[in-house]
């Protein structure tokens, strides 16, 4: 298994107390920087993550998802309140439980709502949440495999379902998916082969070409093709787009897309701008669907995760994922955000 270096350790808790401690990557504020550690915590102080949290989770695995490496790394204003445990979602077993969907033993799953920026998230041994923000794991997926799935694949489900209900359908023609080396990109490409589009996956790393095709892309195209200004209305190439990029790429794509096209517009890799013009729009009728996987109701949620486990085939799941222990989460953290890794990054928390 390949593993990245770390200058971290974890910490053992003492053996007076082991049953009421956990290891946890914390974020504490320094002089206005980001300090990350592993600190061994008291159980009691999951009381911080706020209330209504009924459910008590041993967490078997979290991941590093850009986001994450965002707040670990401090270079973006992600944390919310201090100190924080980061780490947008995370699986593992109910341990205890006042929810009346959740018993001990169960398997689960978080994504989102808030963990990792306005309550402690999931790069912990332990987590307490509210039940209502927890979905049973689908019978199909381990507690590793839902993580090597994670937010990632996890949104690119929801992006293909919303292109899917805007009534893009693979007769449609192409589908270009942007930033598809990352999490998002990689399962997006997955999911729509699989579904019978024929993709296109743009990357700025050709040497992964091979890889994007074993995953279902039918052609790559440079990431520069797309990545600087260019001009309100270009010729029609793409009948759909998943975009995980955002900024000249977005405003690039959608210029692009032929006559009532629509893309899924999930991420900001490129940044947060939209230096577009209205001219797609009302000119092509083309459509532009906002992707959120923060707050999706409990329903959709369920739905995106059961159509996972029934279409991506477990040697896929593990094909995009390399396991690190929580020790290396801060070290890779700024390598993911340097473009150095590929695929999904799954922290085993115990390791």
């Amino acid at each position: 298994m390949r593993r990245f270096g770390s200058r971290f350790s974890c910490p053992k808790p003492e053996p007076s107390s082991m049953s009421a401690k956990f290891n946890a990557l914390m974020l504490d504020k320094q002089d206005d920087r980001t300090v990350a550690s592993i600190q061994s915590i008291d159980e009691s102080r999951l009381a911080e993550s706020g209330d209504g949290r009924d459910v008590l989770v041993r967490v078997e695995f979290s991941t590093l998802n850009y986001k994450d490496g965002l707040a670990i790394t401090g270079r973006a204003p992600v944390v919310r309140t201090w100190p924080m445990v980061p780490g947008i979602d995370f699986a593992g077993v109910v341990e205890t439980s006042a929810h009346p969907d959740y018993q001990p033993g169960d398997k689960v799953a978080m994504n989102g709502w808030g963990a990792g920026e306005t309550h402690w998230g999931g790069l912990a041994q332990k987590a307490r949440v509210p039940g209502d923000h927890l979905i049973s794991l689908p019978a199909k997926i381990t507690t590793r495999q839902a993580m090597a799935v994670g937010t990632a694949g996890y949104t690119a489900m929801l992006c293909v379902q919303a292109l899917e209900k805007y009534g893009i359908t693979p007769d449609h023609g192409d589908v270009l998916v942007t930033g598809a080396n990352g999490g998002v990109g990689s399962f997006a490409v997955a999911i729509l082969a699989k579904r019978g589009f024929r993709v296109i996956a743009s990357t700025g790393r050709p040497e992964e070409g091979e890889r994007l095709r074993e995953l279902g892309a039918a052609d790559i195209v440079e990431r520069a093709s797309l990545s600087e200004p260019g001009k309100p209305l270009q010729k029609e190439r793409w009948a759909a787009a998943v975009d995980c990029v955002g900024s000249h790429t977005l405003a690039n794509v959608c210029a692009s897309l032929r006559y009532g096209g629509a893309v899924a517009a999930c991420g900001l890799a490129q940044g947060m701008d939209l230096p577009a013009s209205v001219a797609p729009f009302i000119l092509r009728g083309v459509a532009l669907l906002g992707v959120d996987s923060v707050y999706v109701p409990r329903e959709r949620r369920i739905a995106a995760w059961q159509a996972i486990a029934d279409e991506v085939p477990v040697a896929t799941i593990e094909s995009v994922a390399t396991t690190i222990p929580l020790a290396d989460a801060p070290a890779v953290a700024a390598r993911l955000l340097g473009g150095e890794v590929k695929g999904r990054v799954i922290v085993d928390v115990n390791a």
